[in-house]
């Protein structure tokens, strides 16, 4: 099965980021750029999406109209998911924070995309994968169906599982869209450390975005960050993520 997990992962980031003879100002410059480089189809995708919400969380992301907010609480969440999904598309973002409510799915499909959940960002898995993860290894098709059907596609990663045999499979928004989140999965740093507080957080976090460029340093785990001096950040909890 593919299990791609954060060693292979690393292995690709650290080939494409570190290039011989290359300052490490240069390559921290480079890596910034390619975190926060706007790919111009995933933003017109995100235009284009209506998000629908309840009291508990996101339960909707369709590119169809769906039903406005009526409350200032559902409206303030709204804005919360376009803000990170902003934030996600432009590679500002390796984690979602707004909270997720699928308690009108199905039980099964609930079961398969919580555990959809779960694969790390930058990760993929296969549809196998996840039928042996809820107890039923003979349910690939079912669980093809059920990530297929995926009420809040991107922010639960139906995209990060492909098919037995290796292939994409099939996506709510076409494939062209599932191949360009992976591709910028694998190009958005995960960690990134502050030198002044000597804090790794997640990319993303709010302590993120009050760090001066200059102060960023991108690490390929928390493992490597506690190893010169730094601690996880007790707001985006890199450790539990890892």
């Amino acid at each position: 099965m593919i299990d791609t997990r954060r060693s292979d992962r690393v292995d690709d980031l650290l080939t494409s980021y570190f290039r011989p003879g290359e300052t490490p100002s240069a390559l921290l410059s480079r890596v910034v750029r390619a975190a926060r480089a706007t790919d111009a189809e995933l933003v017109a995708l995100e235009k284009r999406l209506s998000i629908e919400v309840t009291p508990r969380g996101v339960s909707l992301i369709r590119e169809a109209p769906l039903a406005r907010p009526a409350t200032a609480a559902a409206r303030r969440l709204e804005e919360r998911a376009r803000e990170e999904l902003v934030e996600y598309f432009q590679g500002k973002r390796a984690f979602f924070s707004v909270p997720v409510d699928l308690s009108e799915t199905p039980e099964f499909q609930r079961r398969v995309l919580d555990v959809a959940r779960t694969i790390p960002f930058g990760e993929a898995r296969r549809y196998a994968w996840i039928a042996e993860q809820i107890g039923h290894p003979r349910a690939v098709r079912a669980v093809g169906t059920a990530l297929g059907r995926n009420p809040v596609p991107i922010i639960v990663p139906c995209h990060r599982v492909w098919r037995t045999d290796g292939g994409l499979g099939g996506y709510l928004f076409g494939l062209p869209y599932k191949r360009r989140l992976l591709e910028l999965e694998r190009s958005t740093p995960v960690l990134e450390g502050c030198t002044s507080t000597r804090i790794v957080c997640r990319v993303g976090c709010i302590h993120g975005r009050h760090m001066r460029p200059d102060n960023r340093v991108v690490f390929a785990s928390v493992d490597d960050a506690r190893s010169v001096g730094y601690r996880p950040c007790k707001v985006c909890k890199p450790s539990a993520a890892a």
